[in-house]
């Protein structure tokens, strides 16, 4: 950035003056803006950076506790492989030594879930670190991605789900 001379800033503000443009020239005036300040070098390598990442990621994931309520919540989790519309599965299974924990796959990607209290009464595991939301009512369930507001997938179905929905369509004939 070129700094302007005082010759010049008063050349350019009798300029303006003689134009109307007092209130311009009165910005022109105000004092520069600091440079800015220049990069600090960095100390760790992004390779390094990912690494540390990844461990506080599974130091929280590791210490999450769960509350009675969750324990309660987990009793009611369908375990299993669902099938999903579009000929696709999720799988949810326990987590070993972690109660209140489970493991769903879907699309080779594998999320730490917990269950979360909701208002309507369906089972609901969130894995709070990727924003990814299994929720299970009595007929169906489907995965979702709060962070992008979108569903992953929908349509799934475990064996009860499959014969809760039977008995209900025997019952209505």
């Amino acid at each position: 950035m070129s700094r302007i001379t005082p010759l010049a800033l008063s050349l350019l503000v009798a300029g303006l003056m003689t134009t109307g443009g007092a209130a311009l020239a009165q910005a022109q005036t105000a004092p520069a803006a600091k440079p800015a300040p220049a990069k600090k070098p960095v100390s760790q390598s992004r390779k390094e950076l990912k690494s540390e990442a990844k461990g506080l990621a599974l130091a929280t994931e590791v210490t999450e506790t769960i509350s009675d309520n969750q324990l309660a919540i987990s009793n009611r989790v369908l375990t299993g492989t669902a099938q999903c519309e579009f000929n696709q599965t999720v799988s949810v299974t326990p987590v070993q030594n972690k109660p209140g924990h489970f493991e769903v796959v879907f699309n080779k990607a594998a999320y730490v879930m917990t269950p979360q209290e909701t208002t309507t009464g369906a089972v609901r595991l969130e894995d709070r670190r990727s924003g990814v939301v299994w929720l299970q009512i009595p007929v169906k369930s489907m995965m979702m991605n709060q962070k992008i507001g979108q569903r992953m997938v929908d349509g799934c179905t475990l064996a009860e789900q499959r014969a809760a929905v039977a008995a209900v369509t025997a019952a209505a004939r």
